[in-house]
């Protein structure tokens, strides 16, 4: 699904000491699978998925994605990408304040029909939260609730990749794995990009990315962790 080659980015590129926040190096991706990127801050993790998520534009390299090259890409052709393709869930939730739970997973939703609540309530369930937190905003819900919202919203569209930045930071241990097995378990059908710092939560992986310095240093099978 992705093939990407020789990836570059350089932060400070006026200044006499630039920043290589990805040093050079290649990456295949598969259809679908449950990838974890795991390493120390500053080691890359976050500029590499938004790279392959077109929301940034790496400094030099190539990033094939289902055949296209995003460099040969419109603005509007990425957008429409990230709005079809593509589901996001970043370390905050950035949910809208004054929408319900419901609304806010709607929102991202194809369409505003009746099936598509039901689709939101059903994600809400299956992540842990009770009905009578569907019609709550988001400052009467937890940490933790919050991001479960908004890891729903991320998959109300059946996006065909998955980029989770952190998805399971506000969450207690048990919490983090419910919410893992779900992402497991769109993985089979999917591909599903878990950026982490929690080792654990990556067992049964079927592959973890590990970063150091802005290059990847080794790839293994959840199993190995």
């Amino acid at each position: 699904m992705f093939e990407v080659k020789n990836i570059t980015m350089i932060y400070d590129m006026e200044k006499s000491e630039k920043v290589y926040a990805l040093g050079g190096f290649d990456l295949r991706l598969p259809d679908r699978g449950l990838i974890g990127l795991i390493g120390p801050s500053g080691s890359g993790k976050s500029t590499l998925m938004y790279c392959l998520s077109t929301l940034k534009k790496p400094t030099d390299g190539r990033i094939v994605y289902n055949g296209k090259d995003f460099e040969s890409l419109t603005d509007r052709e990425r957008e429409e990408l990230r709005r079809c393709e593509f589901g996001f869930v970043f370390q905050r939730h950035f949910l809208v304040p004054y929408m319900s739970a419901v609304d806010n997973v709607t929102v991202a939703a194809a369409d505003g029909s009746k099936k598509a609540v039901e689709q939101a309530k059903g994600l809400l369930s299956a992540l842990g939260l009770e009905e009578k937190e569907f019609d709550k905003r988001p400052a009467k819900l937890s940490g933790g609730q919050r991001q479960r919202t908004a890891i729903a919203r991320a998959m109300i569209n059946r996006p065909k990749v998955l980029f989770a930045d952190e998805p399971t930071a506000a969450l207690d241990h048990e919490n983090a794995f419910a919410v893992m097995e779900i992402l497991k378990d769109y993985a089979k059908e999917n591909l599903v990009l878990v950026i982490t710092h929690d080792r654990s939560i990556l067992r049964g992986a079927d592959r973890v990315i590990e970063m150091w310095d802005g290059n990847v240093s080794a790839v293994k099978g959840g199993d190995e962790l």
